[in-house]
């Protein structure tokens, strides 16, 4: 197959200049209207459900969903299906285990939730280590692919495809803050959702409608096996613990969190999950169909020699159905997609520096409004700069594998604290600060010694430890610290708060 990627295209740069130029408006727009805090974390909590809804799709159809995904069916056949199941099902968890809480404890991060009835200091600062963590791991994802794709469109260095994503994204965020970052959010979901859709139609007319004559395709050019487990887990128990990290690491996602303080109230809140498992499950359910097709199709020799890691299938297939022109408007949409993910990832590092550790550790609760707002957008410089550095050190790594290891420190450092500190009396600030350091630590630790980092990066014969997703042990293992150190240590103050924060839980009594 010959293909112009590498080689810039008239069609690619003005699909590219058009959604930049009407993000960077949006940006614009949102900059004369965002001058609290309320409005640069929480969009002033008038985005509507629907809205949410959709910019929740947005913020969480990545660059690992649209590139990755695809990437991993084409290459590793049945197993990458697993990514889009296991992103997906954590969605009904998170509504009735965390939204209607989330809202009514909250303010602006999920910090405030666990630190609700608890000493504010440490656990602010653990509860910073970790979603920062989360935040820097899931950034590396999104800069590969974007790097990968500016890359190969424009035929520009990786290095300065990663810089060049990082100043957009920097602008989105130092100048609209969450308005600016909902809308992009917005319109990006419409545009990948059409993108998707329509890519999924070309793929079902070259097959005539036939759905299994796709499989079919496969089966012919690879064998049955592309069409069967194994082909990227073979280990039950590394495929448990993957399975984990996907499903309850959702409820540990700092950028997903923030969005539940954009709108009203926690019914709106419930709502807006509800909107966004739809989009969400509809995407999940066409991508690995387009992963088929660009194996059978474009043939995973050729989408292997363009990029390592796959992450090219969709755009390939994409040039080979509809042209040049379709090649350049599903790249666009892609680019879109790693912006405004990364712009929610940046925001929600920078409200973990300047909301949890400059006014509640630093100042303890006395700064101005015109103070944090300064300090966030230095936090926004500092992780731009961070998420280049990073984008370019992961050169090569397949991005839905990136995110799962995201993930797996985000189920593992958060969500066991915020669940037990929203469902059990007994929990207290020794727990918790134990707990969200052990799941944080532990992860990272687990991830370098394994064969992701020690093997493929690091260039080690061995791995120290042999899954490729710690979940299920780091996870375990912060619950269980979070369990015993409660069971050790009493806190009268905190377990006499628990009455209260079960009213506002329920009935939204003093909800901001």
């Amino acid at each position: 197959m010959q293909t112009t990627l590498g080689t810039p295209t008239l069609s690619a740069v003005l699909f590219f200049v058009l959604i930049v130029a009407l993000t960077l408006a949006v940006t614009w727009w949102a900059a004369k209207r965002t001058r609290s805090t309320r409005e640069f974390y929480a969009a002033g909590r008038s985005v509507t459900a629907f809205q949410n809804g959709l910019a929740l799709a947005g913020d969480y159809m990545s660059a690992a969903s649209f590139l990755g995904i695809a990437g991993l069916v084409a290459l590793q056949g049945y197993d990458g299906m697993i990514y889009a199941t296991g992103w997906l099902v954590g969605w009904p968890a998170l509504m009735f285990l965390i939204a209607e809480p989330l809202r009514n404890l909250g303010k602006f991060t999920f910090a405030d939730v666990v630190a609700f009835r608890l000493r504010q200091v440490p656990v602010r600062i653990a509860s910073a280590v970790g979603g920062v963590l989360t935040v820097l791991f899931y950034t590396i994802a999104q800069m590969v692919g974007a790097g990968n794709l500016v890359m190969l469109l424009f035929g520009i260095p990786y290095e300065w495809a990663v810089v060049s994503v990082g100043a957009v994204m920097l602008a989105y965020v130092l100048l609209g803050g969450m308005i600016a970052t909902t809308w992009v959010q917005i319109i990006k979901a419409v545009l990948l959702l059409f993108g998707v859709s329509l890519l999924t139609l070309m793929v079902l007319a070259r097959f005539n409608f036939d759905v299994g004559a796709v499989y079919g395709a496969v089966a012919e050019r690879y064998g049955q096996a592309a069409l069967e487990p194994g082909g990227l887990i073979s280990d039950p128990v590394d495929a448990v613990s993957l399975g984990l990290a996907l499903m309850l690491g959702l409820l540990g996602l700092p950028h997903i969190l923030m969005r539940f303080y954009t709108v009203p109230d926690a019914q709106a809140a419930r709502t807006s999950v509800l909107y966004a498992t739809g989009f969400i499950g509809y995407f999940y359910l066409i991508i690995p169909l387009v992963g088929f097709a660009a194996a059978a199709l474009v043939g995973r020799d050729v989408i292997g020699s363009i990029d390592a890691g796959g992450n090219m299938a969709a755009p390939l297939l994409a040039e080979l159905l509809g042209g040049t022109p379709f090649l350049g408007f599903i790249a666009a949409v892609a680019f879109a997609t790693i912006l405004a993910v990364v712009a929610g990832l940046t925001l929600a590092g920078a409200s973990a520096l300047s909301h949890d550790i400059f006014l509640h550790v630093v100042r303890r609760g006395e700064s101005t409004e015109r103070e944090q707002v300064r300090v966030a957008r230095i936090g926004t410089l500092v992780f731009g700069v961070l998420a280049v550095i990073l984008g370019i050190v992961f050169q090569g790594q397949n991005v839905a594998f990136m995110v799962g290891l995201a993930f797996a420190i985000a189920c593992s450092a958060n969500f066991p604290a915020l669940l037990l500190s929203i469902v059990w009396r007994r929990f207290n600030t020794p727990a918790a600060v134990w707990s969200i350091s052990t799941g944080a630590f532990l992860s990272v630790l687990l991830i370098v010694l394994s064969p992701t980092v020690w093997v493929d990066v690091l260039g080690h014969a061995h791995a120290l430890f042999p899954l490729r997703n710690p979940a299920i042990v780091s996870m375990t293992a912060a619950f269980l610290v979070g369990i015993l150190v409660s069971l050790a240590i009493r806190e009268p103050d905190a377990e006499a708060k628990f009455d209260d924060e079960k009213l506002r839980t329920y009935l939204g009594v003093g909800a901001e």
